[in-house]
Parts: C-alpha cells; sequence; structure tokens
C-alpha cells in the first residue's frame, strides 16, 4: 500500500491508518497481523548530470517516469522499488554515490535501527529523528531508516 500522486510517492499517514483498520478487521477474523513487515524501499543515486544517466537506468530496468517528478523513476509493475535520482551540485568523494532508504511505520523505526547497528552497523546521525536516521555497515556504506508518518498535507493538496 503506497500513496502515488502528483509530486509525491511514498507512505502517508492516511496509508498507515488504512493498514491499522485492514489488521483490524483481519483480527476479528482471526487472521494475524505482521507489521514488522511493512516497508517501502527506495535507492538513492547521487546524480551530478541527472538528466544524463536517468535514461540509463529507465531502459535497463524498464522504469517508468514517476510521472511529475525528473528526479525519479518507477516500476510500472508496482514490484521493484523507487530510483531516486539526488541532484547534486559537487561531487561527495568521501560519501557514498548510492544507498538505500527503509520507510518504517514509526513505531517500529527505533527497533529496525537498533537491530542494524546489533548486527554489525553504526548510527552516522540520528539528528533527522524520528523522521529518519543515517546508518552504514562495517564497510561505510550507508543506509537510511526513515519513518512513514507523514505529519504534512495529504499529497496533491499542497
Amino acid at each position: 500500500m503506497i500513496t502515488i500522486v502528483p509530486g509525491f510517492y511514498g507512505l502517508t499517514a492516511r496509508d498507515v491508518e488504512l493498514a491499522r483498520r485492514i489488521s483490524a478487521v483481519a483480527g476479528e477474523l482471526g487472521l494475524p497481523a505482521d507489521p514488522a513487515g511493512l516497508q517501502n524501499v527506495q535507492v538513492t543515486i547521487d546524480a551530478l548530470v541527472g538528466p544524463e544517466v536517468l535514461p540509463f537506468w529507465r531502459a535497463l530496468l524498464g522504469y517508468v517516469d514517476r510521472g511529475d517528478g525528473d528526479e525519479d523513476l518507477i516500476d510500472p509493475r508496482g514490484r521493484g522499488p523507487l530510483l531516486w535520482f539526488q541532484p547534486m551540485d559537487a561531487p561527495r568523494p568521501q560519501r557514498n554515490r548510492m544507498h538505500i532508504d527503509v520507510w518504517v511505520p514509526y513505531d517500529r523505526a527505533e527497533a529496525r535501527v537498533a537491530a542494524a547497528v546489533a548486527a554489525g552497523g553504526r548510527l552516522l546521525t540520528d539528528e533527522y529523528a524520528p523522521a529518519y536516521w543515517v546508518l552504514a555497515d562495517a564497510e561505510g556504506n550507508e543506509a537510511c531508516v526513515g519513518t512513514a508518518g507523514w505529519t504534512g498535507p495529504e499529497p496533491g493538496a499542497r
């Protein structure tokens, strides 16, 4: 379950609430819920020349533009992760050029961060928490854990 509207692709507070309602109905029917399994994965690629690299990735993956987004590609079959080409104005050789963003429900984020750290990762910063935490594996490859709760207006209403 994910919201895809002009200008926004991701989980919103409305999506999370709908998932909670579905889980409640499933519980009434005796079906177990597993909210720990909820997540949305995004691959972020730093791009100095985004318009020049997007066609390669679009063709390679069979993805399409997100609609109004000129920095995002999505899987038209809804199976693969979103690719976001983060605009850069200068190279950053001290950091990775690509990283994974994992979006989870707000109430699961700290546990996911703790599990990643316990599995050998390290916390690079929690400066932006509870919106997101930046982590790295043992070799310094970065990943972010972000929360799924959208606190602003519903996408498209801006």
